[in-house]
């Protein structure tokens, strides 16, 4: 079964995911700048920027709605092939559970990347206005909860760790695997 939807069949949809600041937007950049794959860069950050951080339930529903969206947008103008998505509804679940401890079924049910990367919380933590939760304990719960996202919709996942050479090597290894799979 194609887990990424049909609206971008014959595109590998590969999901940076893990807690925040762990790296993920970097690599992102990186990996647009070595292999000018398309990135959909994450919409909470551009609404939080917007709208503030005093987020409701109703709030990350907007949210996920708007990354789905961005990433429809990014497919309708062609074919990209490798599709990075700096973040998804699946860890907009992982934020409802963190904020609210509930998650809303609807950011269960959105199309789910082909690829996982979970990012380890093994960087630091950098305050830029938008963040949360840099103490060590919040971070460790926040990463838990965004792998037991993954785990409970059944997504395989591969996990990122170390400086950002080492990020950078695994991400592209990983992809490449999923590429050959293709």
């Amino acid at each position: 079964m194609d887990r990424s939807g049909a609206w971008c069949a014959g595109v590998i949809r590969v999901c940076l995911h893990g807690a925040e600041s762990t790296g993920k937007s970097v690599l992102a950049a990186r990996l647009h700048a070595r292999f000018g794959w398309p990135v959909v860069p994450e919409f909470g950050r551009e609404y939080c920027e917007t709208h503030g951080t005093d987020l409701t339930l109703a709030d990350l529903l907007a949210i996920a709605e708007g990354q789905d969206a961005a990433a429809r947008a990014v497919v309708a103008q062609g074919e990209p092939g490798v599709l990075l998505l700096d973040t998804d509804p699946l860890m907009t679940a992982a934020w409802a559970q963190m904020l609210f401890g509930e998650v809303p079924p609807e950011l269960l049910a959105y199309p789910k990347a082909d690829l996982y990367l979970l990012f380890a919380p093994d960087v630091p933590w950098v305050a830029d206005g938008t963040r949360f939760f840099g103490t060590a304990a919040a971070r460790a719960q926040f990463a838990a909860l965004a792998e037991e996202m993954l785990v409970r919709s059944g997504m395989p996942f591969e996990r990122i760790a170390g400086d950002w050479a080492a990020r950078e090597a695994q991400a592209v290894a990983a992809i490449e695997r999923e590429l050959a799979r293709s």
